[in-house]
């Protein structure tokens, strides 16, 4: 019985793969327009909105991403999500913060997140989502002046800045309770703005385009595996991809490591402490040019549960 679930799981995932792969075709790749996570996996929210009420429980999730430390002005990342699903557990609600700043510049991302359940069977979920919010962003050009060689620069005066850039959304999210597959588009709409005195503009917000997948197995009776993935990719730019493998030891404590293409290789720990509350913990180092002038990436997360209705499912959560 095992092997035909495996089987039809494999099949899924060969069918989800092909997709991809269809979908990609005209996709290229090179750097980075969203803030990247390593913990993606339990971060799946600020990308798509259908992932909202997945968990079956009112969830809070808060990660610390410090990218490239050492160097200054080096990136930073916060992000704060919320969800939790209705009474009937077919509708899941959220928001999701997420600040980010690299040197002078500083994003500030609010959505909220709805999303709609279809069970296909038993055990197997469809979740349809929509996203809908704005982008806060400022860039303070004129501290980027080094001094008297170059004060008085048109192009280090003034600051580019847009108070008010909404967006909108889309995602589907497959889940049973040892897989998933994840398609989203966070932002449609492709936002651009002007510095203030007029002689500098930006393209803020381009669509970029989220696959992902992943699937448990059980290697023994204490001892579970968990290959997952993700790949980012945006039209006439970067197409990137994360790959991880993991280990759950006792159903308490994950630990694996993870690979991203073109740019770094890390590790990745996580504690169950009980059925609310988690702590997690990754460690990225590139192997760009950027290797031997920064001290890695380090990303911590928190997620807390409170289950205020009965869940169908009594496995844990993997994902």
């Amino acid at each position: 019985m095992r092997e035909i679930t495996n089987m039809k799981i494999l099949k899924s995932v060969r069918i989800a793969a092909l997709a991809l792969l269809i979908i990609s075709g005209p996709l290229y790749s090179i750097g980075q327009q969203d803030p990247m996570y390593t913990q993606y996996i339990f971060n799946l929210q600020t990308v798509n909105p259908a992932y909202a009420g997945s968990w079956q429980t009112m969830g809070f999730l808060a990660l610390t991403r410090l990218q490239w430390v050492g160097i200054n002005g080096h990136p930073v990342t916060q992000t704060f999500s919320f969800q939790t699903p209705l009474s009937t557990q077919n509708v899941g609600i959220g928001f999701d913060v997420v600040h980010d700043q690299l040197g002078s510049e500083r994003r500030i991302i609010v959505n909220l997140d709805y999303s709609y359940r279809v069970m296909l069977n038993d055990i197997t979920s469809l979740r349809f989502g929509i996203k809908g919010g704005f982008t806060n962003y400022n860039n303070d050009i004129s501290s980027l002046d080094p001094g008297p060689v170059g004060s008085g620069d048109p192009a280090l005066m003034g600051v580019i800045e847009n108070k008010f850039m909404p967006n909108v959304g889309f995602g589907m999210f497959l889940s049973t309770p040892k897989y998933y597959l994840s398609l989203s588009i966070p932002r449609l709409v492709q936002n651009s703005f002007e510095e203030n005195s007029g002689n500098f503009s930006k393209m803020s917000e381009v669509r970029q385009y989220y696959f992902a997948g992943g699937l448990v197995f059980n290697i023994s009776d204490n001892v579970k595996f968990k290959p997952t993935f993700m790949t980012k990719a945006v039209v006439g730019s970067p197409f990137q991809y994360d790959i991880s493998a993991n280990f759950l030891l006792a159903e308490k404590f994950w630990i694996g490591g993870m690979y991203r293409s073109g740019d770094a290789y890390g590790a990745i720990v996580q504690w169950i402490i009980n059925n609310r509350f988690r702590i997690g913990y990754a460690a990225d180092f590139t192997f760009t040019d950027l290797k031997s002038y920064n001290q890695g990436v380090h990303e911590v997360m928190i997620s807390y549960e409170i289950a205020f209705m009965k869940r169908k499912f009594v496995s844990p959560r993997y994902f």
